[in-house]
């Protein structure tokens, strides 16, 4: 079958095996209680989903099969002469579940690079729209238009096996990943640098033809979109494009609708949209202070008005770190090795020692550290990729690797439709008087 797919056939084998058995011994255990301010306030913290990728931990961060991204920076393969850690080797990672060889991240390059053909439909199908259409739209309109090379769709069609399932899902997972950066730098070179299209090369791996693709032939840029893929892959399966990705593929959607659903939700600014938000909320302090170099007495006054109209400091607080964000960390310390005198990025680690004092005046918000959308912008910017509207795109190709690695899982487990009991006020005003069994049904 492949190599990769032979040694996730294996893998996922053993863990469903396992999975059986805990199902069979535990399956009537009870795993926490949940509140009526759950059910009403975005199911936070009920646990409902299984995602073998990898876990968010509030004190730890992001840990892709237990390896926290300063341990991916340190044993992840690296690109020859760089020193971040290639996506390719994340992706087998969330995939087999152990650390790849080079030989293993070379293999996989090689794979990707075979199957990044894109159909000229695609190419019609996106200059079919208007080109100040969002690039999201752009981008998930892309996607739709790229089911029609789905495997698991015609497979499905013809009558699969149940037993198969993963493997069309595989083999679709790895073709729209493989093609994700063609499709992504098409859109941005039409809609900000007058559709002059540059050709993939073929010499290089994932993440830096993407950066070639796009125009930026900057060694370290390379080096950045290896490090921006990587950490931006995976968030466990709660996050909104995760969990939309989960949800629509467990109707066996195949993987191109299922990505579309998540791509939808990431565009939102509550989600991937909120680094779009950072950078343009920056800008415009830097515009009202009147200086690309705002001291911290200017920022906290900033951030206060902000606060007092009502509005967020984008790119601060998470709904389950409760810490500075590992993947803020990671890029704050690439900027200090690349850009250190950079005015945008010394203005974002002013933010960061400004605004987490002050959000922790206030007494009311759980966690007052930056997450990775604090940091990503200003990083682009240093190499006048400065069109913050595409950032969200850069931003779904990277979640590609672990959703789509998910999917995968989620068929090779057989995991069945997801469908959660909902209720009714009237319902719940009732159980709340003793007249009704709200959970019964």
């Amino acid at each position: 079958m492949g190599i990769i797919k032979d040694r996730f056939k294996t893998k996922a084998d053993a863990v469903a095996t396992e999975i059986k058995t805990l199902l069979k011994d535990h399956g009537d255990k009870k795993i926490g209680e949940v509140t009526l301010s759950q059910i009403y306030q975005g199911m936070r913290g009920i646990t409902g989903l299984v995602t073998e990728t990898s876990l968010l931990d509030a004190q730890e961060g992001i840990r892709f099969r237990g390896y926290t991204i300063p341990e991916l920076q340190q044993k992840l393969p690296k690109y020859k002469g760089g020193s971040e850690p290639m996506p390719e080797g994340l992706f087998y990672l969330m995939l087999v579940g152990e650390l790849p060889s080079e030989e293993d991240v070379q293999h996989l390059t090689s794979v990707w690079q075979r199957r990044s053909h894109v159909p000229n439909h695609v190419f019609a199908t996106i200059e079919a729209l208007p080109v100040n259409t969002h690039p999201m739209t752009q981008f998930v309109v892309a996607v739709m238009a790229l089911q029609t090379e789905s495997s698991f769709s015609k497979r499905y069609a013809a009558g699969m096996s149940k037993k198969d399932y993963w493997d069309a899902v595989f083999d679709d997972a790895m073709d729209l990943i493989a093609r994700l950066p063609r499709v992504a730098a098409y859109i941005y070179r039409r809609k900000y640098k007058n559709g002059e299209h540059i050709h993939p090369n073929g010499l290089l791996d994932w993440a830096g033809n993407f950066a070639h693709m796009m125009g930026f032939e900057d060694d370290t840029f390379k080096e950045l979109m290896r490090l921006y893929m990587t950490i931006h892959a995976d968030h466990e399966g709660g996050n909104v494009s995760a969990h939309a990705t989960h949800l629509v593929g467990s109707a066996l959607s195949d993987p191109y609708l299922s990505f579309a659903a998540g791509m939808n939700g990431l565009a939102g600014p509550l989600h991937g949209l909120a680094n779009q938000e950072v950078i343009k909320w920056i800008f415009e302090l830097r515009e009202e202070l009147q200086t690309e170099s705002p001291t911290g007495e200017q920022i906290a006054e900033y951030v206060k008005k902000t606060l007092s109209e009502g509005k967020v400091v984008p790119g601060y607080g998470h709904a389950v770190l409760r810490k500075t964000d590992p993947r803020f960390t990671a890029q704050m310390e690439f900027g200090q090795k690349h850009m250190p005198d950079d005015p945008l990025v010394k203005t974002v680690w002013t933010i960061y020692e400004v605004v987490p004092p002050i959000l922790q005046s206030l007494g009311k918000i759980k966690n007052p550290w930056p997450n990775v959308d604090a940091h990503s912008g200003a990083l682009l910017v240093h190499y006048n990729m400065v069109e913050y509207e595409f950032y969200t795109v850069l931003f779904g190709v990277s979640r590609s690797l672990g959703v789509l690695a998910s999917l995968i899982w989620d068929r090779a487990l057989g995991f069945p439709l997801e469908r959660p009991k909902s209720v009714t006020t009237d319902l719940v005003k009732l159980w709340l008087d003793g007249k009704d069994e709200i959970w019964e049904g």
